[in-house]
């Protein structure tokens, strides 16, 4: 094999390795796992948040009532209602949970007008 090709082979492979073990921002979190139901703006006027009657999350009245303990909960275990889930957990789907759970509360506190 050439210098050139195993150069670029491992240049390729330490690339996808670097990737792989990033955790992924608030933003690509928010637009990969949230913004379907809450919309990209937080303000839920999708097909799902409209039949979930989910919260303006962009409304200061609606933020001043969330509590980041009770945003945290809701993004690492889910939400159920009535023994139905409302939103799914996202612990398993996070890199670093607690991190990016944070994170992303964080991002949510941004959304507001």
């Amino acid at each position: 094999m050439k210098t050139t090709t195993k150069l670029a082979l491992l240049g390729l492979t330490l690339a996808s390795v670097c990737v792989a073990g990033r955790a992924a921002t608030a933003a690509e979190n928010w637009e990969n796992l949230c913004a379907s139901c809450h919309g990209e703006d937080g303000k839920a006027q999708t097909k799902q948040g409209k039949k979930l009657k989910i919260r303006d999350y962009s409304d200061a009245a609606v933020q001043a009532e969330l509590k980041d303990e009770e945003m945290l909960k809701a993004i690492l275990e889910g939400v159920t209602e009535n023994g139905k889930e409302r939103m799914k957990a996202f612990k398993d789907e996070l890199e670093k949970p607690d991190t990016e759970a944070k994170d992303l509360v964080d991002f949510i506190r941004k959304l507001k007008a």
